[in-house]
């Protein structure tokens, strides 16, 4: 519902224009918004205003219209003076105070519809017919954006956001939890992956430039219809989510580019446990592994298994590469200069901190 310092602000600008006094009253006679007190207007006369059949009456100098929201009654607007434009005066607040009533609605009625459809809480029937009574249209490709601070200040993230997005351009803003900021964003029909990743990583600098927040960006995948936009919702989410886990160090997380991370964070912690065990058994685990050969690890990955560039890279002889590899290999088993040792190492490294993660995490 539309507050009363809208209505008040309202009133307070038409009487500055015309001279006219405005006073709006709820339907048991309580002053919603008064530009000027008149003592002649009570309750009484307010209520029983409103309980008559009439949309208008007229006593003295006080012309009494009512205010509709459709056919519900909402307020009685009192319009006093002693010129002839009175009821035309009151006339235009009445039609100015219902528009800004329905603007108002539309647009709680408008979050509401985007929080549940992003929640999967409307059948298909009900999507289609709120969103043409909500003039949102249907058949427009969109992407769901998902913007979480570590530490959000007063809706900060929210407000940066409206001003970088409109809804004139299909573009909605809304919150389904306490933690994030939900984008849906309407695209062209020439907008790609690529086109994704540079909306994403202008509202994570956007953040980091104007309110010094360090947020992460998370994206799902492009929907042609408004029935799937919940779909990139929940693509977002576990971007967001995997990201967390196997990708801390990025700010910027795409759900086509998470890999085997999102199919390691959809096993069962059991099988995490099997397959660790299988994989090492009473040998040295990779959370027991030294950074530094942690860092090598990595930096050879990183280099696709080439010793000679993993060695100019941390300033190291190639030999002395070579024997951490090899103390790698004598602790867990594996050799990562081949390709299969190699690949079920990373996924080691990737299970364990998944596992790491659930036990961090306070269910």
């Amino acid at each position: 519902m539309i507050s009363n310092q809208i209505i008040q602000t309202s009133v307070d600008e038409l009487k500055a224009i015309t001279k006219v006094n405005l006073n709006v009253y709820d339907l048991n006679g309580q002053a919603v918004a008064v530009t000027e007190e008149e003592d002649e207007i009570s309750a009484d006369l307010i209520s029983s205003f409103a309980l008559s059949p009439a949309d208008s009456q007229v006593i003295g100098i006080h012309h009494l219209l009512k205010i509709y929201d459709d056919s519900e009654l909402l307020y009685v607007l009192v319009a006093s003076g002693l010129n002839d434009d009175v009821y035309m005066v009151g006339k235009i607040a009445v039609s100015q105070i219902q528009n800004l009533v329905i603007a108002y609605k539309e647009k709680f009625d408008r979050n509401g519809f985007f929080q549940n459809l992003l929640l999967d809480n409307l059948l298909l029937v009900d999507i289609y017919n709120r969103a043409k009574k909500l003039h949102i249209e249907v058949a427009v490709p969109r992407a769901v954006f998902l913007v979480e601070a570590k530490a959000e200040k007063d809706g900060v993230v929210t407000e940066l956001l409206r001003g970088l997005f409109s809804s004139q351009n299909g573009d909605y803003i809304t919150a389904v939890d306490e933690t994030s900021v939900v984008l849906i964003k309407a695209l062209e029909g020439s907008e790609d992956a690529e086109a994704l990743n540079r909306t994403a990583s202008t509202i994570a600098d956007m953040m980091n430039t104007e309110a010094m927040l360090n947020v992460k960006v998370a994206y799902g995948m492009i929907v042609t219809e408004l029935k799937d936009v919940s779909k990139s919702y929940k693509e977002a989410k576990m971007a967001l989510d995997v990201g967390k886990i196997f990708y801390a160090e990025k700010n910027v997380i795409a759900y086509s580019t998470l890999g085997i991370g999102r199919l390691i964070y959809q096993l069962p912690v059991n099988l995490c446990k099997i397959f660790i065990d299988e994989i090492f058994g009473d040998r040295s685990i990779p959370d027991e592994i030294d950074d530094e050969t942690l860092n090598t690890i990595n930096k050879f990955f990183e280099n696709n298994l080439n010793v000679s560039e993993t060695s100019r890279q941390l300033f190291v002889h190639r030999n002395t590469l070579v024997y951490r590899i090899e103390k790698l290999e004598k602790t867990t088993g594996l050799d990562i200069r081949t390709f299969d040792d190699a690949l079920t190492f990373k996924i080691a490294l990737m299970v364990v901190n998944y596992m790491r993660y659930l036990d961090s995490v306070d269910f």
